[in-house]
């Protein structure tokens, strides 16, 4: 193997997560050690160096050209990890440095250093195990964080699912939580999907049954409900980050559902009427809106409706 692609390998067994099992992080550990191509893993170093430098470094003794603007990234997607994992040590030299600073420094931890120059030999395996069980792995950390965090919600037919914690996922807890009841009691959940995990779970027989191109997930909107008495299918999408029910949306949705026979009932969420407002503007006709804190109404894009059901 590389010197990169060793040290992708020295990294998946310290337990980074998959994010920081790449090349830009081989590369950053490699800067961190002063370890170039044909130096053996023994050779490893302990020194202080800046992003800068090791941009420097990567650019000099393994040919990839990192542009200045890329040490935010480096930062925040590679060094913050290893400074969690107990890889590295940020201004040992001086601890109250503002992390914004040009002197920021960066340097290995003893007990990294001292594992990771075992790497390749024999006593690799032990050098490892003592490394995690001092630091642990922060892949593991991480899983136990975002089980701690997740959001847990029994379906209508019993089956729990645990939503991934932030804003938009909150917003489709509210739907099946708050809207449903309200609005559509009978209906069952056909697919809810997840915006860390995109699919959390899909009811894999009423989609057949429905029509519903199972290999389109994501095409699909955020919720989607059923009511088989009525033969209406709520295709609901939480907006927080992404749009609404727009007409480009609504004529993608429908080239997705043309062999579904059910009837489309398509519906933006909002978690707020500030929300609301800023995609009011290209919300389709013939949709609804429902906003979280104000959970018992709904606004149908579509007046007329109502005044030709008056006349009659």
């Amino acid at each position: 193997m590389s010197k990169i692609e060793e040290a992708i390998e020295i990294l998946k067994a310290i337990g980074l997560p998959k994010a920081q099992q790449n090349e830009r992080s081989a590369l950053t550990l490699l800067a961190l050690l002063e370890l170039e191509k044909d130096m053996p893993w023994s050779e490893s170093k302990k020194r202080l160096i800046r992003i800068h430098d090791i941009i420097i470094f990567i650019q000099e003794y393994y040919g990839k050209q990192y542009a200045e603007n890329t040490r935010e990234t480096i930062r925040r997607q590679t060094l913050h990890q290893f400074e969690q994992a107990g890889i590295t040590i940020r201004n040992p030299d001086n601890p109250f440095r503002s992390t914004n600073s040009p002197k920021t420094v960066y340097t290995i931890a003893d007990d990294a250093l001292e594992a990771v120059k075992k790497y390749g030999i024999v006593d690799w395996d032990f050098a490892l195990q003592d490394f995690e069980k001092n630091k642990g792995k922060l892949i593991e950390k991480y899983e136990k964080r975002n089980k701690k965090y997740r959001i847990p919600v029994d379906l209508p037919d019993g089956t729990l699912v645990n939503f991934s914690p932030g804003k938009h996922n909150e917003l489709q807890v509210k739907i099946i939580k708050e809207f449903r009841p309200r609005f559509c009691s009978n209906t069952r959940v056909v697919y809810v999907g997840d915006a860390a995990r995109k699919l959390l779970f899909t009811d894999e027989n009423l989609l057949k049954e429905l029509k519903i191109p199972i290999t389109k997930h994501d095409k699909l909107p955020d919720v989607i409900l059923y009511d088989q008495q009525k033969n209406q299918l709520f295709l609901i999408e939480a907006v927080t980050a992404h749009g609404p029910i727009s007409p480009k949306r609504q004529q993608e949705l429908e080239e997705t559902l043309i062999g579904c026979i059910a009837k489309r009932i398509y519906v933006s969420a909002f978690p707020d009427f500030h929300e609301f407002k800023r995609h009011i503007d290209n919300i389709a006709w013939e949709t609804e809106v429902w906003i979280e804190n104000n959970p018992d109404h709904m606004i149908h894009f579509n007046g007329p409706k109502f005044l030709i059901a008056c006349s009659d």
